[in-house]
């Protein structure tokens, strides 16, 4: 009897371990398909939605400094954002505490998402100490004002695609003046042979200047294939052909998503040295976001001795003019604004690019020393 009960218990003592291993040999089977949704609901308030075929309970942090990965109930967290900037929502879907999968988003806390003003974003001064203002042109008239005139069509026959290969065709009705603000619209419309319109304005023969100090302050298009630019283009241009004239561009930006296009801007010159074509060129790029989220300053101080070129008062190139094959740069320069589509630099717009594009104008200020 003893010999039954032991055989009995030996085998039941099998079968439970048995059982056990084979539990334990069990694989953990992670969640998978990891879906993260981001929806802006205004004021700075993010909701972000999430799924996961298998997943227990989810993980969420929303980038804050400081802040940590915090367990969540359901499939939703919301976070009230009070500061701009890009910042990396992160979702952990879990099996078990040690066993999850991890995807990311991006949110961008710009003006419009923290519900701020439209017309936030960096403002310059009204004045410098060494300066006094000299010209300005604060867009707040019902129409463009005398000192601007239009620079109209294609380029053709003297310098088809305005010598960059451009896609647009320039006309009057496509700049706009509206809530004190310059509006020049990049449109997808058939003028001739141009899938294109666009506008560009300058000052020759109206306004020009040699140094000083110049503050534009703009809100910029976005997407590929748009080619904004504020520059300055030497009064001589009458008198012998680009580049000896010279040619400042206090900012230009190649639009496009890929390779942050949209939140770099370039400070540009070109000359002639002995008939050949000279440029110097530097970029700076935005912290977090694009120029289309809200206004920046773009600025040139400009002397006898050098070019500067700021982005909100901070300066990013400087460039040396005291070279006898840079005095172009000592001579008068009037402005020229445009918003190009297309072209050498940006290549055409894609299925990716959406019009209307505005570029938007809030002031143009040149100070000179006293």
């Amino acid at each position: 009897m003893k010999s039954t009960s032991f055989i009995y218990l030996f085998l039941i003592s099998f079968l439970v371990s048995s059982c056990f291993e084979k539990k334990s040999e069990e694989p953990i089977v992670l969640p998978n398909n990891l879906s993260i949704q981001v929806e802006y609901l205004g004021d700075g308030v993010v909701k972000a939605n999430f799924t996961a075929e298998k997943a227990i309970f989810y993980k969420v942090s929303f980038g804050t400094p400081g802040e940590s990965l915090q367990r969540v109930n359901g499939n939703t967290a919301t976070k009230t954002f009070t500061l701009k900037g890009d910042f990396t929502l992160q979702v952990q879907a879990h099996t078990t505490e040690k066993d999850f999968i991890s995807d990311t988003k991006m949110i961008r806390m710009n003006a419009a998402a923290l519900g701020l003003d439209p017309d936030t974003g960096y403002t310059s001064a009204t004045s410098y100490d060494e300066y006094n203002l000299v010209w300005a042109d604060e867009f707040s008239g019902p129409e463009l004002s005398d000192d601007w005139k239009f620079e109209l069509g294609d380029g053709c026959p003297n310098i088809c695609g305005w010598g960059s290969n451009e896609l647009q065709y320039y006309k009057k009705e496509n700049t706009t003046l509206a809530d004190g603000k310059l509006v020049i619209t990049a449109k997808k419309e058939s003028v001739g042979t141009s899938n294109y319109t666009s506008s560009r304005i300058n000052t020759q023969g109206k306004q020009s200047f040699t140094f000083g100090r110049v503050d534009i302050r703009a809100k910029l298009p976005k997407g590929k294939g748009f080619w904004p630019s504020f520059w300055m283009l030497g009064n001589s241009v009458s008198e012998v052909e680009w580049p000896k004239t010279g040619a400042i561009h206090i900012m230009e930006m190649v639009g496009g998503s890929s390779g942050d296009g949209d939140a770099t801007v370039f400070g540009t010159t070109y000359w002639d040295n002995a008939d050949a074509i000279e440029f110097s060129r530097e970029k700076t790029k935005l912290p977090f976001g694009i120029f289309n989220d809200e206004y920046h300053v773009f600025s040139i101080v400009w002397d006898a001795q050098k070019i500067v070129w700021l982005l909100d008062d901070v300066q990013y190139h400087v460039l040396d003019i005291t070279s006898p094959v840079r005095d172009e740069f000592q001579k008068p320069f009037h402005f020229i604004i445009n918003l190009g589509v297309g072209g050498r630099e940006p290549g055409n717009p894609d299925d990716t690019s959406i019009f209307p594009q505005e570029m938007k104008v809030d002031y143009i200020r040149v100070f000179q020393k006293k």
